[in-house]
């Protein structure tokens, strides 16, 4: 199963965890987020690649934008 790992700024608390990982956890391809608030990092694994515009759209949905999408 792929792992995207990648950073999401403006997250402030536990509820912009759960918004993220809510919205995340909603694409069909999507098994698992683990969000790490102090660094905003957000590993997503998933049944197939998960691409960055998928990612970004479902981020922007919770309020929140990725800063930095590293290539793999």
């Amino acid at each position: 199963m792929p792992t995207r790992t990648f950073t999401v700024s403006g997250m402030t608390c536990q509820h912009c965890v759960a918004s993220v990982t809510e919205e995340l956890q909603e694409l069909p391809e999507v098994t698992d987020v683990d969000v790490a608030l102090d660094t905003g990092r957000v590993t997503v694994t998933s049944d197939t690649e998960l691409s960055q515009e998928a990612a970004s759209s479902a981020v922007r949905e919770a309020g929140y934008t990725i800063s930095d999408w590293p290539a793999q």
